[in-house]
C-alpha cells in the first residue's frame, strides 16, 4: 500500500479539530490558493497548532503566508517581514518584527479588500518570486510526536485566546 497522499494526511490532521474549525480551515485554504497560485504549502503538525505555510519553494525561509490552525480560531499569518506590510486598517496583531497574524473570524475574511491586499504585499515581498504558470501543491514537512489537543474541551481549564 502506498503512502497516503499530502492532502489525505492534511485531511487526517483537521479530523483531530472540531467540526466547525476543521470546515473553516478547509474554506480558507480554498480561498488562500486563489489568492496564491502556484504556491508551495508546507505542512507542519506541530506541538501547539497545524501550520499551512505557503511560498514560492519548499524551504521554509521563503514561506511568506501561513494558515495556523487552532483549537478555537483559525489565524492567516504573514510570517516574512510583516513589520513593514502597509496596514492601514491596523489588522496585523502582534508586535513582531518578523510575524504578525489576523484572526479569521470567517473565510470569508480572506476576501476583504484590506486583507487581500496584505496577502498581496506579502506575496511581492517573497524572497523568490511565485510560479503562478505552475500548479500549486502541498508537501508535509514535519509531524510532532508530542502536541497540544487540538478540540477546546480537551484542553485544561486556564486562560486561552478566543
Amino acid at each position: 500500500m502506498s503512502d497516503p497522499s499530502p492532502q489525505a494526511q492534511l485531511d487526517g490532521f483537521l479530523t483531530r479539530y472540531t467540526p466547525d474549525i476543521a470546515a473553516q480551515t478547509v474554506e480558507a485554504l480554498r480561498r488562500l490558493r486563489a489568492q496564491v497560485p502556484g504556491a508551495v504549502e508546507m505542512v507542519y503538525d506541530n506541538y501547539n497548532a497545524l501550520v499551512i505555510g505557503f511560498g514560492a519553494t519548499e524551504r521554509a525561509s521563503e514561506a511568506v503566508l501561513s494558515i495556523a490552525v487552532m483549537p478555537r480560531w483559525v489565524d492567516l499569518c504573514f510570517i516574512h517581514d510583516a513589520a513593514s506590510l502597509p496596514d492601514p486598517e491596523g489588522l496585523l496583531q502582534g508586535s513582531g518584527k518578523v510575524a504578525r497574524h489576523v484572526v479569521l473570524h470567517d473565510p470569508a475574511d480572506l476576501e476583504k479588500p484590506a486583507i487581500r491586499a496584505l496577502i498581496g504585499h506579502a506575496v511581492a515581498g517573497s524572497p523568490r518570486p511565485f510560479d503562478t504558470a505552475a500548479p500549486g501543491r502541498m508537501v508535509i514537512k514535519s509531524i510532532s510526536a508530542k502536541q497540544r489537543p487540538r478540540r477546546p474541551e480537551d484542553r485544561p481549564p486556564g486562560k486561552h485566546r478566543g
